[in-house]
């Protein structure tokens, strides 16, 4: 099972909110999900975002590979591999 760390769009139209989760890559963007890290928001100026550090260590240290975004939300955030 190929395991990604991506993004989950909640929110209204045309005001995205997102929940950074670990998932099956085969699940729909906004289906079933493992384990929820974090959030972000791009609404505010600027962005914010919160990650759990510990979980997403953990996540990546078992395999899980995240998207581009979330990646760069973690290069924010101070967490390597």
């Amino acid at each position: 099972m190929a395991v990604k760390i991506r993004l989950r769009r909640m929110g209204q139209k045309k005001a995205p909110f997102y929940r950074i989760v670990v998932a099956d890559s085969r699940s729909p963007r906004d289906g079933k999900c493992i384990d929820e890290i974090g959030t972000y928001d791009p609404n505010t100026e600027p962005s914010t975002y919160k990650v759990d550090e510990e979980k997403a260590k953990k996540w990546l240290s078992n395999g899980a590979q995240p998207t581009e975004v979330v990646a760069k939300i973690f290069k924010a955030a101070g967490i390597e591999k």
